[in-house]
């Protein structure tokens, strides 16, 4: 399974706290320079999330939980609620530290779990069906970070999540290229996945409602709801 590692947010989500951009080597400038703050993130949508996030007075954790709720819905073949992740910061005290939620095998598993009858390894067992899903960390991840660093309510940093999973999200080139190609194994998996509702192209739109249901149960009861 693919994952989308927090890491990847924390080390973009960059807080500049000098009032002045560095002086650069060449007099060109590349990229983008911010004076306060800036998120990237794999979506513009997410993105803007945890832009906002931050405009509503959020802090850099904040931002990086409401961007990957959002990832969650926009980007879930590299992030999604069935995975997890771990994160490393550093304050703008110079401490650091680091939070692991990375998958964990459940605790029935036992070290012959995908062999045949035979003791030869089958590759469908780790891949199709229940046995090949682990237990996901994402969701008490988020929470944890938001339990250590978050300052502004749990509730107002994945509604946007909730709302973008309720209205949908554009499907890029690449994103409708890796749904057609997956498409054997979303049967495989599950039958009534609406992934299997059309051949993808871009510009078409993906609307999660069953992921829109999750998401506020979550927003009401927890990290304890999943």
């Amino acid at each position: 399974m693919n994952k989308f590692i927090t890491l990847l947010l924390i080390s973009t989500l960059c807080i500049h706290c000098n009032t002045k951009p560095k002086t650069l080597i060449s007099d060109e400038i590349s990229g983008l320079i911010t004076e306060k703050a800036m998120v990237v993130s794999a979506r513009e949508e997410a993105s803007k999330i945890g832009v906002e996030i931050m405009k509503q007075g959020g802090n850099a954790f904040d931002a990086m939980i409401a961007t990957d709720l959002a990832l969650l819905v926009s980007y879930p073949s590299a992030g999604n609620i069935g995975g997890g992740g771990f994160m490393v910061f550093r304050m703008n005290d110079g401490s650091i530290g680091a939070l692991d939620y990375r998958e964990k095998a459940p605790l029935a598993a036992t070290k012959d779990m995908y062999l045949d009858e035979n003791g030869n390894v089958d590759s469908d067992k780790s891949q199709i069906g229940a046995l090949a899903v682990g237990v996901p960390g994402t969701i008490a991840g988020l929470f944890e970070v938001h339990k250590k660093f978050g300052t502004l309510p749990f509730a107002k940093l994945i509604e946007p999540a909730i709302q973008l999973a309720e209205k949908g999200v554009v499907v890029t080139d690449k994103q409708a290229q890796n749904l057609n190609d997956h498409t054997p194994n979303f049967r495989a998996a599950n039958k009534r996945t609406i992934l299997l509702d059309k051949f993808w192209k871009q510009g078409d739109t993906i609307k999660y409602p069953k992921l829109t249901e999750t998401l506020k149960r979550i927003k009401i009861y927890g990290r304890d709801e999943i």
